[in-house]
C-alpha cells in the first residue's frame, strides 16, 4: 500500500512540473502601460508564449503575448502584422526598470484590435 501511494505521489508531482515552470504576472507592474512603435520582429507562435519585438524610439521591447492557441484565437497570427508596421501595445511592463519587456493584453494595428487577454483589459 505504501509503494502504491509513493507511485501516485510521484505521478502527481511529475504532472504538476510544467505548471510550476509557467510564469504568471508576478514579475510585471500592476499598472497598464501603452507603447506605440515599429515592429522589428513579427509575431512568432513558437514557444510557450507568442512573442514579437517593437522598437519605441531607440529601445527594442520584447513583447510577450498569450500562449499560441489563445493568441491565434484572438486573430493574431504569424504574418498578421508585417515587419516595419506601426503598432500600439497595452500591457504590464517588467518590474525591472532596465528590462524592456512587456506582457501584453492588447495589440492594435491599422485599427484592428487583438485582445490576447480580454479578461485583463
Amino acid at each position: 500500500m505504501t509503494v502504491r501511494m509513493l507511485l501516485l505521489a510521484a505521478l502527481f508531482a511529475a504532472a504538476a512540473t510544467p505548471a510550476l515552470a509557467h510564469h504568471g504576472w508576478g514579475g510585471n507592474e500592476e499598472k497598464i502601460t501603452e507603447l506605440t512603435g515599429t515592429v522589428v520582429k513579427p509575431v512568432s507562435l513558437a514557444g510557450p508564449h507568442a512573442t514579437m519585438q517593437v522598437k519605441v524610439g531607440n529601445v527594442v521591447w520584447d513583447i510577450t503575448l498569450a500562449p499560441p492557441p489563445r493568441t491565434s484565437a484572438a486573430g493574431l497570427r504569424e504574418n498578421s502584422i508585417p515587419m516595419g508596421a506601426t503598432v500600439t501595445v497595452r500591457g504590464n511592463r517588467s518590474l525591472e526598470a532596465d528590462h524592456h519587456e512587456m506582457k501584453v493584453v492588447l495589440v492594435v494595428h491599422n485599427g484592428k484590435r487583438y485582445a490576447v487577454y480580454p479578461d485583463r483589459l
